[in-house]
Protein backbone atom coordinates (compact mmCIF):
# COMPACT_ATOMS: atom_id res chain seq x y z
CA UNK A 1 0.00 0.00 0.00
CA UNK A 2 0.94 3.65 -0.39
CA UNK A 3 1.36 4.82 3.20
CA UNK A 4 1.82 8.25 4.76
CA UNK A 5 3.35 8.09 8.24
CA UNK A 6 2.75 10.91 10.74
CA UNK A 7 4.59 10.83 14.05
CA UNK A 8 7.05 12.71 16.22
CA UNK A 9 8.52 11.18 19.44
CA UNK A 10 10.40 7.95 20.08
CA UNK A 11 7.22 6.00 20.89
CA UNK A 12 6.34 6.29 17.17
CA UNK A 13 9.68 4.99 15.88
CA UNK A 14 9.01 1.20 16.15
CA UNK A 15 5.75 1.60 14.23
CA UNK A 16 7.47 3.36 11.35
CA UNK A 17 10.17 0.67 11.41
CA UNK A 18 7.51 -2.06 11.19
CA UNK A 19 5.80 -0.36 8.24
CA UNK A 20 9.07 -0.02 6.36
CA UNK A 21 9.91 -3.65 7.13
CA UNK A 22 6.57 -4.80 5.72
CA UNK A 23 7.57 -3.43 2.33
CA UNK A 24 4.85 -0.80 2.05
CA UNK A 25 5.57 2.24 -0.09
CA UNK A 26 6.03 5.02 2.48
CA UNK A 27 5.38 7.99 0.20
CA UNK A 28 6.06 10.65 2.86
CA UNK A 29 6.71 11.04 6.56
CA UNK A 30 5.24 13.97 8.48
CA UNK A 31 6.78 15.08 11.77
CA UNK A 32 6.97 18.14 13.99
CA UNK A 33 9.51 20.74 12.83
CA UNK A 34 13.04 20.68 14.32
CA UNK A 35 13.21 22.73 17.50
CA UNK A 36 16.01 24.15 19.69
CA UNK A 37 17.16 21.63 22.31
CA UNK A 38 20.07 20.97 24.64
CA UNK A 39 22.50 23.43 26.17
CA UNK A 40 23.53 24.88 22.83
CA UNK A 41 19.88 25.30 21.77
CA UNK A 42 20.73 23.85 18.39
CA UNK A 43 17.79 22.74 16.29
CA UNK A 44 17.13 19.04 16.79
CA UNK A 45 15.14 16.82 14.48
CA UNK A 46 12.52 14.55 16.01
CA UNK A 47 13.24 10.80 16.45
CA UNK A 48 10.80 9.99 13.63
CA UNK A 49 12.41 12.58 11.36
CA UNK A 50 15.87 11.10 11.95
CA UNK A 51 14.74 7.51 11.32
CA UNK A 52 12.91 8.49 8.14
CA UNK A 53 15.92 10.34 6.74
CA UNK A 54 18.08 7.32 7.54
CA UNK A 55 15.87 5.28 5.20
CA UNK A 56 15.92 7.97 2.52
CA UNK A 57 12.24 8.85 2.97
CA UNK A 58 10.83 12.29 2.23
CA UNK A 59 10.11 14.18 5.46
CA UNK A 60 7.64 17.06 5.66
CA UNK A 61 7.36 19.33 8.73
CA UNK A 62 4.41 21.74 8.39
CA UNK A 63 3.71 23.92 11.41
CA UNK A 64 0.01 23.16 10.97
CA UNK A 65 -2.48 22.32 8.24
CA UNK A 66 -4.02 25.77 7.88
CA UNK A 67 -2.03 26.41 4.70
CA UNK A 68 -3.86 25.38 1.52
CA UNK A 69 -0.56 24.45 -0.10
CA UNK A 70 0.23 21.90 2.64
CA UNK A 71 -3.22 20.32 2.34
CA UNK A 72 -3.01 20.10 -1.44
CA UNK A 73 0.47 18.54 -1.22
CA UNK A 74 -0.89 15.90 1.20
CA UNK A 75 -3.82 15.09 -1.10
CA UNK A 76 -1.48 14.82 -4.09
CA UNK A 77 0.32 11.85 -2.48
CA UNK A 78 -2.75 9.71 -3.27
CA UNK A 79 -2.10 7.47 -0.30
CA UNK A 80 -4.06 4.34 0.52
CA UNK A 81 -3.77 5.01 4.27
CA UNK A 82 -2.15 7.41 6.73
CA UNK A 83 -0.77 6.04 10.00
CA UNK A 84 -0.67 8.52 12.87
CA UNK A 85 1.31 7.92 16.08
CA UNK A 86 1.75 10.79 18.57
CA UNK A 87 2.06 13.31 15.74
CA UNK A 88 1.06 16.33 17.80
CA UNK A 89 -1.13 18.24 15.33
CA UNK A 90 -4.89 18.30 14.84
CA UNK A 91 -5.81 17.02 11.40
CA UNK A 92 -8.58 18.85 9.49
CA UNK A 93 -11.30 16.96 7.63
CA UNK A 94 -9.62 17.24 4.21
CA UNK A 95 -6.51 15.54 5.59
CA UNK A 96 -8.56 12.81 7.29
CA UNK A 97 -10.52 12.20 4.09
CA UNK A 98 -7.58 12.20 1.66
CA UNK A 99 -6.25 8.61 2.03
CA UNK A 100 -8.46 6.03 0.35
CA UNK A 101 -8.74 3.89 3.50
CA UNK A 102 -8.62 6.78 5.95
CA UNK A 103 -6.23 7.61 8.80
CA UNK A 104 -5.33 5.02 11.44
CA UNK A 105 -4.24 6.27 14.84
CA UNK A 106 -2.30 4.29 17.45
CA UNK A 107 -3.61 5.49 20.81
CA UNK A 108 -2.08 4.60 24.18
CA UNK A 109 -5.14 3.81 26.30
CA UNK A 110 -8.28 1.69 26.42
CA UNK A 111 -10.65 4.15 24.78
CA UNK A 112 -12.90 5.84 25.67
CA UNK A 113 -10.85 6.12 28.90
CA UNK A 114 -8.06 8.67 28.61
CA UNK A 115 -8.77 10.40 25.36
CA UNK A 116 -6.33 13.24 24.82
CA UNK A 117 -2.71 14.24 25.19
CA UNK A 118 -1.25 12.31 28.16
CA UNK A 119 -2.95 8.90 28.46
CA UNK A 120 0.10 7.05 29.80
CA UNK A 121 0.75 9.49 32.64
CA UNK A 122 -2.92 9.97 33.54
CA UNK A 123 -3.62 6.24 33.75
CA UNK A 124 -0.80 5.75 36.26
CA UNK A 125 -1.58 8.91 38.25
CA UNK A 126 -5.17 7.72 38.59
CA UNK A 127 -4.00 4.35 39.91
CA UNK A 128 -5.40 2.33 37.00
CA UNK A 129 -4.45 -1.35 37.12
CA UNK A 130 -4.97 -1.83 33.38
CA UNK A 131 -4.52 0.14 30.20
CA UNK A 132 -3.84 -0.77 26.60
CA UNK A 133 -3.05 0.35 23.10
CA UNK A 134 -5.57 0.65 20.26
CA UNK A 135 -5.70 1.11 16.51
CA UNK A 136 -8.47 3.60 15.80
CA UNK A 137 -10.03 5.05 12.65
CA UNK A 138 -9.61 8.80 13.05
CA UNK A 139 -12.50 11.23 12.80
CA UNK A 140 -12.86 14.93 13.59
CA UNK A 141 -13.38 14.33 17.32
CA UNK A 142 -10.69 14.04 19.98
CA UNK A 143 -9.88 10.30 19.96
CA UNK A 144 -13.52 9.44 19.31
CA UNK A 145 -13.13 7.24 16.23
CA UNK A 146 -14.10 3.59 15.82
CA UNK A 147 -11.65 1.00 17.19
CA UNK A 148 -10.15 -1.79 15.09
CA UNK A 149 -7.60 -3.65 17.25
CA UNK A 150 -6.82 -3.68 20.98
CA UNK A 151 -3.90 -4.91 23.08
CA UNK A 152 -4.46 -4.82 26.86
CA UNK A 153 -1.59 -4.07 29.25
CA UNK A 154 -1.44 -4.62 33.01
CA UNK A 155 0.01 -1.76 35.04
CA UNK A 156 2.13 -3.08 37.91
CA UNK A 157 1.84 -1.34 41.29
CA UNK A 158 5.31 0.23 40.95
CA UNK A 159 5.40 0.67 37.14
CA UNK A 160 6.49 4.14 36.01
CA UNK A 161 5.32 6.11 32.99
CA UNK A 162 8.72 5.52 31.40
CA UNK A 163 8.41 1.74 31.79
CA UNK A 164 4.86 1.69 30.44
CA UNK A 165 5.91 3.92 27.54
CA UNK A 166 8.69 1.49 26.58
CA UNK A 167 6.31 -1.47 26.67
CA UNK A 168 3.83 0.38 24.48
CA UNK A 169 6.55 1.28 21.97
CA UNK A 170 7.10 -2.40 21.19
CA UNK A 171 3.46 -3.51 21.35
CA UNK A 172 2.30 -0.55 19.28
CA UNK A 173 4.50 -1.38 16.33
CA UNK A 174 3.31 -4.98 16.30
CA UNK A 175 -0.35 -3.98 16.65
CA UNK A 176 -0.17 -1.56 13.72
CA UNK A 177 1.61 -4.19 11.63
CA UNK A 178 -1.32 -6.55 12.21
CA UNK A 179 -3.82 -3.78 11.50
CA UNK A 180 -2.23 -2.88 8.17
CA UNK A 181 -2.08 -6.53 7.11
CA UNK A 182 -5.81 -6.86 7.85
CA UNK A 183 -6.58 -3.54 6.15
CA UNK A 184 -4.78 -4.67 3.01
CA UNK A 185 -7.04 -7.77 2.95
CA UNK A 186 -10.12 -5.62 3.68
CA UNK A 187 -10.61 -7.62 6.88
CA UNK A 188 -9.98 -4.90 9.48
CA UNK A 189 -13.33 -4.30 11.18
CA UNK A 190 -14.11 -1.31 13.38
CA UNK A 191 -16.47 -0.97 16.33
CA UNK A 192 -17.78 2.34 17.73
CA UNK A 193 -16.46 3.40 21.11
CA UNK A 194 -18.93 3.41 24.00
CA UNK A 195 -19.60 6.89 25.37
CA UNK A 196 -19.92 5.59 28.90
CA UNK A 197 -16.69 5.86 30.85
CA UNK A 198 -15.08 8.53 28.68
CA UNK A 199 -12.32 10.49 30.43
CA UNK A 200 -9.83 13.06 29.18
CA UNK A 201 -6.07 12.91 29.66
CA UNK A 202 -5.22 16.60 29.67
CA UNK A 203 -1.65 17.69 29.03
CA UNK A 204 0.61 17.51 32.08
CA UNK A 205 0.98 20.88 33.76
CA UNK A 206 4.33 21.44 35.47
CA UNK A 207 2.44 22.89 38.44
CA UNK A 208 1.14 19.35 39.10
CA UNK A 209 4.65 18.07 39.70
CA UNK A 210 5.26 19.44 43.20
CA UNK A 211 4.55 16.80 45.84
CA UNK A 212 1.95 17.58 48.49
CA UNK A 213 2.86 15.34 51.42
CA UNK A 214 -0.55 15.87 53.02
CA UNK A 215 -2.02 13.56 50.37
CA UNK A 216 -2.16 9.81 50.96
CA UNK A 217 0.87 7.62 50.36
CA UNK A 218 -0.82 5.89 47.41
CA UNK A 219 -1.69 9.25 45.81
CA UNK A 220 1.90 10.48 46.14
CA UNK A 221 3.27 7.14 44.90
CA UNK A 222 1.03 7.30 41.82
CA UNK A 223 2.07 10.90 41.19
CA UNK A 224 5.75 9.96 41.37
CA UNK A 225 5.53 7.01 38.99
CA UNK A 226 3.13 8.79 36.63
CA UNK A 227 5.54 11.71 36.22
CA UNK A 228 8.74 9.64 36.09
CA UNK A 229 11.10 10.58 34.60
CA UNK A 230 9.60 13.73 33.07
CA UNK A 231 8.70 16.27 34.26
CA UNK A 232 9.36 14.44 37.54
CA UNK A 233 7.47 14.84 40.82
CA UNK A 234 9.59 16.98 43.13
CA UNK A 235 10.01 18.40 46.61
CA UNK A 236 12.36 20.85 48.31
CA UNK A 237 14.74 20.10 51.14
CA UNK A 238 17.31 22.35 52.77
CA UNK A 239 20.82 21.21 51.86
CA UNK A 240 23.96 23.17 52.77
CA UNK A 241 21.77 25.97 54.07
CA UNK A 242 19.65 26.51 50.97
CA UNK A 243 16.42 25.04 49.54
CA UNK A 244 17.25 22.38 46.95
CA UNK A 245 14.82 20.80 44.52
CA UNK A 246 14.88 17.00 44.38
CA UNK A 247 12.93 14.89 41.89
CA UNK A 248 11.45 11.60 43.08
CA UNK A 249 12.05 9.07 40.29
CA UNK A 250 11.09 5.77 41.96
CA UNK A 251 9.21 4.97 45.15
CA UNK A 252 7.52 2.13 46.99
CA UNK A 253 4.79 2.03 49.62
CA UNK A 254 5.85 1.12 53.13
CA UNK A 255 4.80 1.29 56.78
CA UNK A 256 5.34 4.38 58.88
CA UNK A 257 3.54 7.26 60.56
CA UNK A 258 4.36 10.85 61.33
CA UNK A 259 3.50 14.41 60.43
CA UNK A 260 3.12 14.73 56.65
CA UNK A 261 6.49 15.35 55.00
CA UNK A 262 8.58 14.01 57.89
CA UNK A 263 11.63 11.93 56.95
CA UNK A 264 11.30 8.91 59.23
CA UNK A 265 14.67 7.17 58.91
CA UNK A 266 18.25 7.51 57.70
CA UNK A 267 17.08 6.84 54.15
CA UNK A 268 14.17 8.62 52.52
CA UNK A 269 11.10 7.03 54.08
CA UNK A 270 8.62 9.89 54.25
CA UNK A 271 5.32 10.20 56.11
CA UNK A 272 2.26 11.39 54.22
CA UNK A 273 -1.29 12.35 55.16
CA UNK A 274 -2.07 8.63 55.35
CA UNK A 275 0.77 6.11 55.42
CA UNK A 276 4.35 6.43 54.21
CA UNK A 277 6.51 5.70 51.20
CA UNK A 278 10.19 5.12 50.56
CA UNK A 279 11.98 6.91 47.76
CA UNK A 280 14.43 4.56 46.04
CA UNK A 281 15.77 6.72 43.19
CA UNK A 282 16.02 10.51 43.15
CA UNK A 283 17.58 13.33 41.17
CA UNK A 284 19.03 16.36 42.91
CA UNK A 285 18.87 19.48 40.75
CA UNK A 286 21.89 19.73 38.49
CA UNK A 287 22.81 16.08 39.12
CA UNK A 288 22.15 12.72 37.48
CA UNK A 289 19.56 10.23 38.73
CA UNK A 290 20.95 8.24 41.67
CA UNK A 291 19.85 5.65 44.18
CA UNK A 292 18.94 6.90 47.65
CA UNK A 293 22.03 5.42 49.27
CA UNK A 294 24.24 7.55 47.02
CA UNK A 295 22.09 10.61 47.70
CA UNK A 296 22.34 10.16 51.49
CA UNK A 297 26.12 9.67 51.33
CA UNK A 298 26.28 13.16 49.86
CA UNK A 299 23.91 14.80 52.32
CA UNK A 300 24.18 12.88 55.55
CA UNK A 301 21.16 11.66 57.44
CA UNK A 302 18.05 13.81 57.05
CA UNK A 303 16.01 11.91 59.65
CA UNK A 304 13.53 14.18 61.38
CA UNK A 305 13.52 16.79 58.62
CA UNK A 306 10.00 17.96 57.75
CA UNK A 307 9.55 18.68 54.05
CA UNK A 308 7.36 21.64 53.17
CA UNK A 309 3.88 20.42 52.19
CA UNK A 310 2.62 23.87 51.23
CA UNK A 311 1.93 24.39 47.50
Amino acid sequence: MRVIFMGTPDIAVPTLSEIIGMGHDVVAVYSQPPRPAGRGKNERKTPVHELAEGFGLEVRTPVNFKNEEDITAFEALEADVAVVVAYGLLLPKRILDAPKKGCLNLHASLLPRWRGAAPIQRAIMAGDAQTGIMVMQMDEGLDTGDVGLVEEIQIGPDMTADELHDQMMVLGGDLMRRALSALERDSLHFEPQPEEGATYAKKINKAEARIDWSKTAIEVHNQIRGLSPFPGAWFEVELNGKPTRVKAIKSSLTDGTGAPGTILDDGLTIATGDGALSLTRVQREGKSVMDVETFIRGTGSLKGTVLDAAL
